[in-house]
C-alpha cells in the first residue's frame, strides 16, 4: 500500500512527466522502442554525419567547400546511396552500445539525484549537476564499445578518397585494420574521445537538464503545485532545450572531432603511428587554425537537429516505457 501511494503521489504532480526516473520505466520496452525510435532517428541525420566526415578528410577535394556543394557532389557520384554510406553498419551496430549507454546514463543520474536530494543545492542546479555527471559516464563507458564502430562507419563513410584504404564492407574494414595495426587500431582516436567527449557529453546533458528545468519555471510551473503541463509544450520545451544544448557542444566540440575523425580515417602517415599531435599538426600546416573546424557547417546542424531529434525521441521513449501499474495513476 505504501509503494502504491507513493506512485499515486508521485505520479500527479505537475512535472513528473517531464523527468521519467528509472525507477517507473518498464526496462524491456524502453530498450525495445528505444532501438526502433532511435534507428529511424539516425537514418534521418545520418546524410549530415557523411557530408561532415568527408569535409574533415585531409586531401579531399570537398574539404574547403560549402556543405550543400559536397552533399550535391556525392549525390551526383553516387546517388542517395552514397549519402548513406555505413549506416547500416551503424544501425545494426549502436543498438548494443546504447543500451549499455542508456542504461549507465539512467542509473547512475537516478543514484545521483538520490544522494544528492535534500540538500542546500539550488534545484535547478541539482537537476544539472546530476544530468551532466550522468552523462558523463555513460560516455566513459559506452566509448570502449562506440570507438571501433566509429572508425568502421567513418571509413565506410569516405570509401575512394585520397588516403584512404577500400574496403568491401565492415567486416573487411575490421580485417584490414586489424592486419596493418593490430587489435589497437580499431581504437584509434579513443584516448582523445574519452578524454574530449566525456566532458562533452557533461555539458550537453547537464545544460539540456538546467534549460528545460528554467524553462519550465519561466513558464510558471513548479513540481508541487499546478496543472500538468500538455504533450504539446512537452515536446516544444524540451525540443528548446535540447536545440540550444546540441547548438552549444557543436561549437566546443568540433575541433576535436575534426582531428578525431582525420586519425581514424587517414592511412596515408607513412611508417610511424598515427598520433592526435601528429593529426593536429598535418591540420594546422595545411589550414591553419580554422582547419580544426572542418564540416563545422554540417557537424553544427547535425548537432543541433540531434539534439532536438534525440532529446524529444528519448523523452518520447520514456513516456510510452512508464510502467503500466504506475501509469494507471496520471
Amino acid at each position: 500500500m505504501g509503494m502504491e501511494a507513493d506512485a499515486t503521489t508521485t505520479s500527479q504532480l505537475p512535472l513528473t512527466d517531464t523527468d521519467i526516473n528509472w525507477d517507473r520505466l518498464d526496462k524491456t520496452k524502453f530498450h525495445v522502442i528505444g532501438a526502433i525510435l532511435f534507428t529511424a532517428q539516425s537514418g534521418l541525420l545520418h546524410p549530415t554525419a557523411v557530408v561532415k566526415t568527408r569535409m574533415q578528410v585531409a586531401g579531399s577535394e570537398l574539404s574547403h567547400v560549402r556543405g550543400t556543394s559536397v552533399l550535391a557532389h556525392i549525390l551526383r557520384s553516387d546517388g542517395v546511396p552514397g549519402i548513406f554510406r555505413g549506416f547500416g553498419t551503424s544501425a545494426i551496430g549502436s543498438i548494443p552500445g546504447r543500451v549499455v549507454a542508456l542504461t549507465s546514463l539512467e542509473v547512475s543520474k537516478d543514484i545521483i539525484l538520490k544522494h544528492t536530494q535534500g540538500t542546500r543545492i539550488p534545484e535547478a542546479s541539482r537537476v544539472g549537476l546530476a544530468n551532466a555527471l550522468a552523462g558523463m559516464i555513460s560516455n566513459l563507458v559506452s566509448c570502449v564499445y562506440f570507438v571501433p564502430l566509429d572508425v568502421i562507419c567513418q571509413r565506410l563513410m569516405v570509401q575512394g578518397l585520397p588516403g584512404t584504404t577500400f574496403c568491401r564492407g565492415p567486416f573487411d574494414v575490421v580485417r584490414k585494420v586489424v592486419e596493418a595495426e593490430g587489435f589497437r587500431g580499431l581504437y584509434r582516436g579513443f584516448g582523445l574521445t574519452a578524454i574530449t567527449q566525456s566532458p562533452a557529453s557533461a555539458l550537453w546533458w547537464g545544460s539540456y537538464a538546467a534549460a528545460q528545468h528554467l524553462i519550465w519555471r519561466s513558464l510558471g510551473y513548479k513540481d508541487d503545485t499546478g496543472e500538468k503541463p500538455s504533450d504539446v509544450e512537452m515536446v516544444t520545451v524540451q525540443a528548446s532545450a535540447g536545440m540550444v544544448a546540441g547548438a552549444c557542444s557543436s561549437v566546443i566540440t568540433t575541433p576535436i572531432d575534426t582531428v578525431k575523425t582525420r586519425l581514424q580515417v587517414m592511412d596515408n602517415y607513412g611508417s610511424e603511428r598515427p598520433s592526435v599531435l601528429k593529426t593536429a599538426k598535418i591540420l594546422l600546416k595545411e589550414d591553419g587554425w580554422w582547419g580544426f573546424y572542418r564540416g563545422f557547417g554540417p557537424r553544427f546542424l547535425n548537432m543541433s537537429l540531434y539534439g532536438t531529434t534525440m532529446i524529444v525521441t528519448y523523452e518520447l521513449i520514456k513516456r510510452l516505457s512508464v510502467q503500466s501499474s504506475l501509469r494507471s495513476f496520471t
